[in-house]
């Protein structure tokens, strides 16, 4: 499966974005999907995941209540709606596909999309 990530871009703290992940290739609907960031000089980290049918999700601590995912398997598509942005939001962010279903889990994510990069600006 190949994903495309797209919707980054500079935004004031206190706003919004919506990023999305196109796939194609495969069915989509057989791969659990997430999102990923990595800061300047940081370690990539998990954000996100969510379960084959959408029904399932995980959120890491810092984004938990201020970011939604969500995917539309018809559209091969998945969703990261961010609200609330901080700077410390600030980083490339990549969508990544998993075959085991492990939403929840960052090691089972073996497909990867580009980045796109967010900017929170103060």
């Amino acid at each position: 499966v190949q994903l495309q990530a797209f919707g980054g871009g500079l935004v004031q703290a206190g706003g919004s974005l919506r990023l999305s992940c196109a796939a194609s290739g495969r069915p989509f609907s057989r791969y659990a999907a997430g999102w990923f960031r990595q800061a300047p000089g940081k370690e990539r980290e998990f954000v996100t995941g969510i379960s084959w049918t959408g029904d399932n999700t995980y959120y890491t601590d810092s984004v938990k209540g201020r970011s939604t995912i969500s995917r539309d398997n018809a559209k091969n598509t998945v969703y990261l709606q961010m609200n609330s942005l901080k700077p410390e939001d600030t980083a490339v962010y990549f969508c990544a596909a998993d075959p085991t279903g492990r939403y929840y889990s960052s090691s089972d994510f073996l497909y990867w999309g580009q980045g796109t990069l967010v900017t929170v600006s103060s």
